[in-house]
């Protein structure tokens, strides 16, 4: 029996590869001027664009663990072999729920083997860690396999090098311990982060956004491996027009790639705000 593979709707996945590869996603809670939404299911992410922009406040909360539990009990009641790969425990408390919760379904079905992994990235940083799951999946492979791909050649070596239009989004969140200090003359300056140990962290500004995607392509050549053969991600905060400036720098570098553009999602959008932009690639 194949494995099935398991993620969140903060890894910002279309649905069109959710269904091609069939992936399980479980909804984290999307909290909007004090309403509940099921991210994905019940609001998205154009919705909260919009309200972002006309001044409403949103907040965030993990995958009730009822849910958790209801999906996990699913597929072992199946007998079903699964692997969930979850958003960076630096950034949510999903994971370790997950962990805890995994463990009790494991003692009612001791036989089922499952996994929960945490992957150490944000949006489509872990969207591609999916999608090799469920290709290494289809290819007969076992969740121990499975799990050697992720860590050997994914969970420490996927790089998450964005920008955003406004760096209050995520302090206001939380998710940027540092970002004080990139507070001072902010007019046309845009902020590079990226993930370390699976925490938001700024490492630069720059001057201008037509200077955002040369950096970021240079920092891409600096930090990357064998580029010309990665699937590349980019996703953006409503703002599909600067994904494709930073796809055709890419392109202009390195010659034809194969991309995956996507929108970034309620959960993350809710922390990143509109006109997020980031990129996501494998490094050395």
């Amino acid at each position: 029996m194949s494995v099935q593979i398991i993620t969140d709707s903060a890894s910002d996945l279309p649905e069109e590869l959710v269904q091609k590869h069939n992936l399980e996603i479980m909804p984290l809670i999307v909290i909007l001027e004090e309403k509940e939404y099921f991210d994905r299911e019940q609001i998205k992410s154009k919705e909260l664009y919009t309200a972002l922009r006309d001044g409403k406040l949103a907040k965030t909360s993990q995958i009730p663990p009822a849910r958790i539990k209801e999906t996990f009990t699913k597929f072992a009641k199946e007998g079903q072999p699964f692997i969930y790969i979850g958003l960076s425990s630096g950034i949510s408390g999903t994971y370790q729920s997950a962990a805890v919760i995994k463990n009790e379904v494991q003692e009612e079905y001791p036989d089922v083997k499952m996994e929960v992994v945490d992957s150490r990235g944000a949006s489509l940083g872990y969207g591609l860690m999916a999608i090799h799951a469920s290709e290494l999946s289809a290819q007969g492979k076992n969740v121990e396999e499975i799990l050697e791909s992720l860590n050997e050649s994914y969970i420490d070596h996927m790089e998450h090098i964005f920008t955003v239009d406004d760096l209050d989004f995520l302090q206001r969140g939380g998710r940027v311990s540092k970002a004080s200090a990139f507070f001072g003359g902010m007019l046309k300056i845009k902020p590079i982060l990226h993930v370390e140990d699976g925490k938001l962290v700024p490492i630069e500004k720059v001057r201008g956004k037509s200077k955002v995607y040369k950096r970021m392509v240079e920092i891409m050549e600096e930090r990357g491996v064998n580029l010309q053969s990665q699937v590349i991600g980019i996703s953006h905060g409503d703002d599909l027009e600067s994904a494709e400036k930073l796809k055709e720098a890419i392109q202009e570098k390195y010659g034809g790639q194969d991309f995956i553009i996507t929108e970034v999602g309620a959960t993350i959008g809710s922390h990143s705000g509109p006109g997020t932009l980031a990129l996501f690639f494998l490094n050395k």
